[in-house]
Parts: structure tokens; C-alpha cells; sequence
């Protein structure tokens, strides 16, 4: 399991997180808060609070090719 912080301020941002991610096998959650959604659920990502940064949670330990790819949104951590 990897767990990154992503911002995802903007619709635009949520779009191209949910494309990139949604061709990889692996399940990916967005927590903010309290609240966890599944990653490749457009409708979900946009109904957390993303004014701040959301950590992503990738299930999966082989996975840096998409960490690398995830650097676009500010991945921290």
C-alpha cells in the first residue's frame, strides 16, 4: 500500500486525476477528512472537500509508475 498527498483543487484536476488513474488495476481511495471514495469515482472525488490537499491511497506495492505519473498534482509524502 503507498499513500500520497495530492491537491486536486479544481474540477480540471479532478478530471485528469480520475483519467490517469482509472487504466491501472489497482484500487485507489480519496480520503479527506474523515470521508474515503473510491479514486476512479469522478462524483465522489468532487464530493470532498478538496480546498485542501487529499491523500491517495494506492492498494497496491508495485506501483511506482503511477507515483511517478502523480507528481503533477503536488504528490507529497
Amino acid at each position: 500500500m503507498v499513500s500520497k498527498m495530492l491537491m486536486l483543487e479544481t474540477v480540471e484536476k479532478v478530471k485528469r486525476f480520475v483519467a490517469l488513474i482509472t487504466p491501472y488495476p489497482y484500487e485507489i481511495d480519496v480520503c479527506s477528512g474523515r470521508f474515503l471514495v473510491n479514486g476512479k469515482s469522478m462524483q465522489g472525488i468532487c464530493s470532498l472537500n478538496t480546498a485542501k490537499p487529499v491523500q491517495v491511497i494506492i492498494h497496491a506495492d508495485d506501483c511506482q509508475d503511477l507515483v511517478e505519473k502523480l507528481k503533477e498534482f503536488g504528490c507529497e509524502g
